[in-house]
């Protein structure tokens, strides 16, 4: 890396003692890049093992990459930490100005430990940490005023270079699928982030800074910088991205059966049309925004126009982002068709700070355990859940943070969990505990759920791998043959997010364009050896999972309602599946 780049800055917080300290890591970034990379070996190193994911021990960590801020699409921040969700590693990415404020503040990394005595919300600028007071923050009912106020207090002052995440009160009750939110409409939202602050009275944190990063080439960098904003301005993907954003699925996997209606008893949704991204941009998108530094703006915004209860002629209008995964959690996994029921229910959602897709599933799972005759109504505190209720299941979302009863306490710490309980693991849909994204396209999706290290549709694209080729094939390709792909695909992926890179934006960032990049950057690496640093990403991170009692033997968890309901590829099976994670445990045991 170049000399004196603040990338090897480490931000070390610690809330008990209110005290920061900066050390300087250059090995670290050379090492394992930035981002992901140096993300896992921070929490290898900082975590104990066998900690509490809800105590004090237990580490919230920010990384950012060498190419944040100097190249476009590279404007995510990932974040490390023990997943109270799943008990081994959490880890979440979000876009907005969090990379470029981390970055330009003089870091690239942010640690942060301990419990602090009282609500606190940390300032960090000018080098500097001051821990502020948020007692009068925690308990408000919405993120979106929590985080209007901070904005206040720290002034417009540098604010377009500034983030503020903040929890809301599903992470202030250290609910496990609480999520953390960054410039209202972005999130780290997956694997209880938001509980993780909550845990340690942390209500919020606010980063900016004007630091100025030197390359070795500037003719060079403003080459390679035209050539990779062209690329995304023009590209027929990125266009999607913009127009419709990933919403456009909803059609696209309806179309081919492969979109999970009321807890996958279906693959098609007979109202797909009206939530499908189509629908909603031509009727009620009210602005595209975007991360900093990236010229796509794929975050699409609904004006939602609700009239007033109390006066006539009086509406207000909410703006809610949407996406191709919030439409299937909030929409058809509940069998909710009517966008303005839709967009409705999300807005609850944000305003208590949860994981929409997590929340989304564990609803339905607990919609049909109702129907079952699993729970009844003095479970659910007189709530009756209904495919298509919006209403209802707005109020579930109040009792989830509230928990009025045993089964809300049960029902937020995840459908895993919730069904171990009350009955219906089959058709509680959770991988590695971890609740599904939305595609039901077929073995491809649920062995990358499985196999991914954070049981996440993004670790690698299984169901793309459906869609491209075993939807096409007509001979069966083997369940060893798609491992061995989304294991190297993943393996790839670890650069990208060591860069942070969007993987919107994976079709740009070629292995060629990558080592460019970096070489502008001050690093010099080939290729191969690239690929070596991700393969060993990728096992550091399975490193952390099995020593936190990780395993993915003959009884990992497979959800049967998986197989059960018809999808695009014919040879969906759980014996298929099995067969892939026999071959995925083969890979581990080899390394």
């Amino acid at each position: 890396m170049l000399p004196n780049d603040p990338l090897a800055n480490i931000l070390f917080i610690d809330l008990t003692k209110k005290s920061f300290r900066i050390d300087r890591r250059e090995e670290l970034f050379e090492t394992w890049i930035g981002g992901t990379g140096v993300a896992t070996r921070l929490l290898l190193s900082e975590c104990p093992a066998g900690c509490d994911p809800l105590g004090p021990d237990n580490p919230i960590i920010f990384s950012v990459g060498p190419i944040t801020s100097e190249f476009p699409l590279a404007s995510k921040t990932v974040s490390m930490f023990k997943s109270p969700l799943t008990g081994d590693l959490g880890e979440s990415h979000c876009g907005g100005r969090s990379a470029v404020s981390i970055r330009m503040a003089g870091f690239g990394s942010i640690v942060i430990t301990g419990k602090s005595d009282i609500p606190v919300y940390l300032s960090i600028k000018d080098k500097k940490v001051v821990f502020k007071n948020a007692t009068t923050l925690w308990g408000m009912n919405s993120t979106f005023t929590a985080g209007k106020i901070i904005r206040q207090a720290e002034g417009s002052e540098e604010a377009g270079l500034r983030t503020i995440m903040r929890i809301g009160r599903a992470g202030e009750k250290q609910i496990p699928y609480s999520c953390v939110t960054t410039e209202t409409f972005r999130h780290f939202g997956r694997l209880g982030l938001g509980a993780v602050f909550g845990s340690k009275n942390l209500k919020a944190i606010v980063v900016s800074g004007r630091n100025k990063f030197p390359v070795t080439d500037f003719k060079e960098y403003r080459k390679l910088y035209d050539e990779l904003y062209d690329a995304a301005v023009k590209s027929s993907v990125m266009k999607k991205y913009h127009d419709v954003g990933t919403s456009v699925n909803i059609n696209v996997l309806n179309g081919i059966g492969a979109l999970p209606t009321r807890n996958v008893q279906s693959g098609t949704f007979e109202d797909a049309g009206n939530i499908s991204g189509e629908h909603l941009a031509e009727n009620f998108l009210g602005r595209r925004l975007a991360c900093t530094g990236c010229p796509t703006a794929c975050i699409h915004i609904a004006h939602l126009r609700e009239p007033s209860e109390d006066e006539a002629y009086f509406y207000k209008t909410t703006s809610v982002s949407y996406d191709h995964e919030l439409i299937f959690s909030s929409g058809s996994m509940l069998g909710i068709g009517n966008p303005e029921h839709f967009l409705y229910l999300m807005g609850a959602i944000e305003r208590a700070g949860l994981d929409a897709m997590s929340a989304g599933v564990a609803m339905a799972w607990a919609t049909e355990a109702f129907k079952n005759g699993l729970i009844s109504e003095e479970q659910t505190a007189g709530l009756v859940p209904e495919w298509g209720d919006h209403l209802t299941y707005a109020k579930m979302i109040d009792a989830i943070v509230d928990q009025p009863t045993d089964f809300y306490k049960d029902l937020a710490l995840g459908a895993f969990y919730a069904s171990g309980v009350w009955g219906g693991r089959e058709y509680a849909m959770t991988f590695g505990k971890n609740e599904m994204a939305g595609y039901h396209t077929g073995p491809g999706c649920y062995i990358g759920y499985s196999i991914g290290a954070r049981h996440s549709h993004l670790d690698n694209a299984g169901y793309s791998v459906d869609q491209k080729k075993l939807m096409e094939q007509e001979q069966e390709i083997s369940p060893e043959d798609v491992v061995d792909g989304l294991v190297k695909e993943e393996e790839w992926r670890q650069v990208l997010s060591s860069l942070v890179v969007c993987f919107f934006a994976r079709g740009i960032y070629t292995p060629e364009i990558v080592e460019r990049a970096l070489t502008l950057c001050g690093y010099h690496y080939s290729a191969d050896s690239l690929n070596y640093i991700g393969r060993k990403i990728h096992r550091a991170k399975y490193e952390f999972k099995m020593r936190e009692g990780f395993t993915i033997d003959d009884d990992f968890p497979l959800p049967a309602r998986a197989f059960e309901t018809p999808s695009p590829v014919s040879y969906n099976s759980e014996d298929y599946v099995r067969r892939a994670l026999a071959r995925f445990h083969e890979i581990l045991q080899a390394d």
